[in-house]
């Protein structure tokens, strides 16, 4: 992996692609800057050695071009507190202008450039567009891991302006060095805990981990679609009917390949979406009609936190319920706590995926975890064994 800590930085114009997609409030005020803070060593990498820091990122989903709330502007203010330092802002992110506004930067500087998604070239991968950006730097820095699966112009047809001056960020190498130690160095027993509310989109990760780990705990809103397919009475509880067969399979699977498969053996019901809703505790294939699973229970909480206390190397993406309710956290928070635990005994852990990262800072846990991933759908990706290819790019 060619990294940041090969380049030569002094004088040079830095183009550094970060993930700074961070949630606004309605007044367009930060409320989790993270993936902002996660990238600041790359960028104090550069200004540390002499070099011109050239921000480019996306943020939301812009439709139509320019739309204010989605503004990098927004952003200026609280990178310049964490950097200690006056960041620059242009209005664009490509074009004469923005181009003058580099220039006239000093050695040292920081200057954010205009959403790249405000051009529906960046989502569509326009060489054009790519080129374009390629114009305003000497060199090209990836540190932008939750995008790393996005097959978009600043991430993957960007670098290849650069054949050898393009380089992995401090955080991009940290997050591949983390996922190739669980995935091709595993201490074991290796136990992968998977939850949220759907299969679909993690069918593929869940298939190819049966390949690497020991044991597969399956928690949160998917696992009734699981239940389902053991024949179990689930009563309202969200589940997937077009995923119950390929549910069938992936319990068979798991037979064929020694995977111990976990399932929740007890659940937390509610008669309601609500958090003061009536609330009653059953075996997980025995849900009254008229009631909604929203959590697991205490029988599934003592059996997966056992698993997880005897684990050497952990992942984990997903909470095992609605774990923003307070009648419905506790699922989440003991296996937030188990994880914790383990990790304190000398196990690896690695947490990923926006609903995971909330539940560990929600239960206070986020720091006594081996490692938290700044990309969920870039993680999937990756424990996939698929390409990403923003890493592909820099690799070439």
């Amino acid at each position: 992996m060619k990294t940041i800590n090969e380049a030569s930085l002094k004088g040079k114009k830095v183009l550094i692609r970060v993930d700074f997609n961070l949630p606004l409030d309605n007044n367009l005020n930060i409320t989790d800057d993270s993936r902002m803070t996660a990238s600041l060593p790359t960028i104090k990498k550069v200004i540390e050695s002499g070099g011109r820091a050239i921000i480019l990122s996306h943020l939301g989903r812009p439709k139509y071009g320019f739309e204010d709330k989605y503004s990098l502007k927004h952003l200026v203010k609280r990178l310049s507190e964490l950097l200690k330092t006056n960041v620059l802002f242009s209005n664009d992110c490509i074009g004469i202008k923005t181009s003058e506004d580099i220039d006239k930067m000093k050695n040292s500087q920081v200057i954010i450039l205009e959403n790249l998604r405000f051009y529906s070239e960046e989502t569509s991968g326009g060489e054009l567009f790519a080129e374009k950006l390629s114009q305003l730097g000497d060199l090209y820095i990836n540190d932008a891991f939750g995008t790393a699966h996005r097959n978009h112009a600043s991430t993957s047809i960007l670098p290849s302006f650069f054949p050898q001056k393009k380089y992995f960020g401090l955080l991009l190498t940290q997050e591949i060095l983390s996922l190739k130690r669980v995935l091709y160095k595993p201490k074991r027993p290796f136990t992968a805990i998977i939850g949220g509310a759907k299969i679909s989109g993690k069918i593929d990760v869940i298939s190819s981990l049966f390949d690497k780990v020991d044991n597969m705990i399956i928690g949160g809103g998917m696992a009734y679609t699981f239940i389902k397919a053991m024949g179990g009475e689930i009563g309202s509880s969200i589940f997937e009917e077009e995923k119950v067969v390929l549910a069938k399979k992936l319990i068979n699977d798991a037979k064929n390949k020694n995977v111990n498969l976990i399932l929740p053996t007890d659940s937390l019901n509610a008669e309601s979406f609500h958090n003061k809703a009536n609330v009653k505790k059953s075996n997980i294939l025995e849900i009254s009609h008229n009631y909604m699973g929203m959590d697991i229970g205490p029988d599934s909480i003592k059996q997966f936190s056992k698993i997880i206390s005897l684990s050497k190397t952990i992942i984990w993406n997903g909470p095992m319920g609605v774990f923003e309710m307070e009648n419905f956290e506790c699922g989440t928070k003991k296996i937030a706590e188990a994880v914790s635990h383990s990790t304190e005994q000398g196990a690896f852990s690695l947490i990923g995926g926006g609903d995971s990262i909330a539940a560990a800072k929600k239960f206070k846990v986020l720091d006594k975890v081996s490692y938290i991933s700044t990309g969920g759908g870039a993680m999937l990706k990756y424990l996939e064994g698929g390409l990403l290819p923003a890493v592909s790019a820099i690799m070439d």
